[in-house]
């Protein structure tokens, strides 16, 4: 009985602590990458999302088309931005499935 209350008063204690750790995101503007040309169905949901995250989370959302080689340009950019969450990719599918089957893949798939 003792270890469960040990447990218990453990995982309380993480629990309590983990908001003093927590950092706020985002700290500078973010910026979304999409794959195809400015105007197009992607543009238009990316923007849209962008708005609605920079009311959310109160720093701007830039989108940036990065249009070129079937997406893989735009997919390249992302995958060598800093991992620290202030570039994000919106793309279809096609770019990160399909591209490193054809050989067109710039950067190197890696499994998780």
């Amino acid at each position: 009985m003792t270890s469960l209350s040990r447990r218990a008063l453990l995982s309380a204690a993480a629990a309590f602590s983990l908001p003093a750790f927590a950092q706020l995101y985002p700290t500078r503007p973010v910026r979304i990458v999409v794959p195809y040309p400015a105007g197009g169905v992607a543009d238009a949901i990316a923007r849209a999302l962008g708005e609605r995250l920079a009311a959310q989370l109160g720093q701007p959302f830039v989108v940036e088309n990065k249009a070129g080689a079937s997406g893989t340009i735009g997919v390249d950019a992302v995958a060598k931005a800093a991992p620290d969450g202030h570039v994000l990719g919106f793309s279809a599918l096609s770019p990160l499935v399909l591209s490193p089957h054809r050989g067109k893949c710039r950067t190197t798939p890696r499994a998780t």
